[in-house]
């Protein structure tokens, strides 16, 4: 078993878990309910982990998880009514709830 990933955010392990499932990379949550422990260990020790739990698909979820991120951040839109920038998963703009246009 080989730690692929790590992040303050159990949700966001969550969704990188999601994901290698969906392409067929068995992987193991670890450390998911730890926070407990924040204060007799140092914050970042207890964080939730995501482990792959056959070495050879080590590189392949890497570079998954990777790829997520980079079409996230691709994909972040301004907005034509006020001119501020929203995430790609929002479909209001966050600032004058003007709907996305699309592209």
């Amino acid at each position: 078993m080989k730690l692929v990933y790590t992040h303050p955010s159990s949700i966001a392990v969550a969704q990188a878990r999601n994901a290698l499932e969906l392409a067929g990379i068995q992987c193991v949550l670890r450390n998911e309910y730890a926070a407990g422990a924040m204060g007799e260990l140092a914050p970042i020790d207890v964080w939730p982990e995501l482990w792959v739990l056959r070495d050879r698909d080590y590189e392949r979820a890497s570079l998954l998880l990777e790829q997520s991120r980079t079409e996230i951040r691709e994909a972040d839109w301004f907005c034509p009514g006020c001119g501020r920038h929203s995430p790609a998963t929002f479909e209001l703009c966050w600032h004058c709830a003007a709907e996305r246009t699309p592209l």
